[in-house]
């Protein structure tokens, strides 16, 4: 009996030392967003997944989790948010960026199943689905909010990225988002004390420099969605964005 208890604890024992020396897997950085961010054609493309290629990826695992025609709403309530959190550890990383499909008037139809209330607050707006099924409709902000908390409860550190600008120009300068949802994602992230990418500014500052007929070259088939070559420049307006985040160690993992 006694030998039999001494291999046990021997055993136990090699195997809590081995595991002191197993390494950790790698982090990941997670992408949530829409198609801007994740695209499932060849002719358009998000920056997700251009981005992969400046991040040192023996290091660091790089998984889009975008996916397109989402909002903050839809990206929650289809169970995509779930999804990614259950496999959030410490360590990882998630960007946030939505905007683009949040602005229609939350309600049952085709064009409003999307839509999000406006702005940052506690508002909320019940709707009834056909089937009698009740969905509560928040804030934009209250969506990006419960990203940032639950990343951070895991351990995991949330980066709000504002949306890219659109192929829409105003007497020779692009339209910017920093009215309202992007002045809602700036202003979510301080709040929460969590990083911030104001992806709009950045790639927004390169437009105005390049000018209607370049950009134009970007968008193959509508205002919003790049080609590769606009998803590069959009990406790399990320990275900027990330260098200048002061202790994020997400940086750390930079080509």
């Amino acid at each position: 009996m006694k030998s039999t208890k001494i291999k046990i604890l021997l055993a136990a024992g090699i195997i809590l030392i081995a595991s002191a020396f197993i390494k950790p897997g790698k982090p990941i950085l997670h992408t949530i967003g829409d198609s801007t961010v994740r695209n499932l054609n060849k002719e358009t493309w998000g920056w997700g997944t251009p981005i992969a290629t400046l991040f040192d990826t023996t290091k660091i695992y790089v998984e889009n989790n975008a996916m397109a025609g989402r909002s903050t709403r839809t990206f929650l309530s289809e169970g995509r948010w779930s999804k990614v959190l259950e496999t959030l550890k410490p360590g990882d990383f998630v960007t946030i960026q939505f905007g683009h499909n949040d602005g229609s008037e939350p309600d049952t139809t085709k064009s409003g199943r999307r839509g999000v209330l406006k702005g940052i607050g506690e508002e909320t707006k019940a709707l009834t689905w056909p089937d009698g099924k009740v969905e509560i409709v928040h804030t934009y902000g209250w969506y990006i909010r419960k990203f940032v908390r639950e990343t951070k409860a895991k351990g995991a550190t949330a980066i709000v990225v504002s949306m890219i600008p659109r192929n829409e120009f105003r007497e020779g300068k692009v339209i910017r988002a920093d009215k309202d949802f992007g002045k809602w994602a700036a202003e979510v992230a301080q709040q929460e004390h969590t990083y911030f990418v104001d992806l709009n500014k950045i790639t927004s500052d390169k437009y105005d420099i390049m000018g209607p007929e370049k950009v134009k070259a970007f968008f193959p088939t509508d205002h919003t969605h790049t080609n590769l070559e606009g998803a590069k420049v959009n990406a790399q307006s990320v990275v900027e964005g990330i260098r200048k985040l002061k202790g994020c160690k997400l940086k750390n993992y930079l080509l």
